[in-house]
């Protein structure tokens, strides 16, 4: 089975400080089926190192820590792992959890205050309304 998986969980530096969120958890998935890493946020022409971004909740804005609204690069790279993901006919995925891109079920509040509220990702909430079934690296996988 092919999963969609956020790159940073397989340990390609693509977080936006240049690092990544290995999750041996997540990799050891590639025993049993074929993990399709993506980024969405580079996939949107962000650079890796970037400044952290927000979803602004009462607009549905994305800025980045400097002000500067990144809301399209969100979502062409949204649209571009969503291409990937039915490209290989992917049912599921698994992405890095709080993230303004893959965050399901809760993502930081737009203050940069270290706050959750609920919600999804603009990438995660993509896959949904797409019939793709969202994990994130903190849950239990029901592949």
């Amino acid at each position: 089975m092919n999963i969609i998986v956020s790159a940073c969980l397989l340990g390609i530096n693509s977080k936006y400080d240049g690092g990544n969120n290995y999750t041996e958890k997540v990799e050891s998935l590639a025993k049993e089926h074929t993990l399709i890493p993506v980024c969405p946020e580079q996939l949107g022409g962000l650079s890796t190192p970037r400044y952290p971004a927000e979803i602004i909740q009462s607009s549905s804005i994305i800025l980045n820590s400097q002000g500067q609204d990144v809301t399209f690069n969100f979502k062409k790279g949204a649209e571009e792992a969503l291409k990937i993901a039915l490209l290989n006919n992917c049912k599921y995925a698994i992405l890095k959890s709080k993230s303004p891109s893959c965050g399901y079920g809760f993502i930081y509040d737009g203050t940069f205050s270290n706050r959750l509220v609920i919600g999804n990702g603009v990438f995660a909430q993509l896959l949904i309304e797409n019939g793709i079934k969202v994990y994130t690296e903190e849950d239990e996988f029901l592949l």
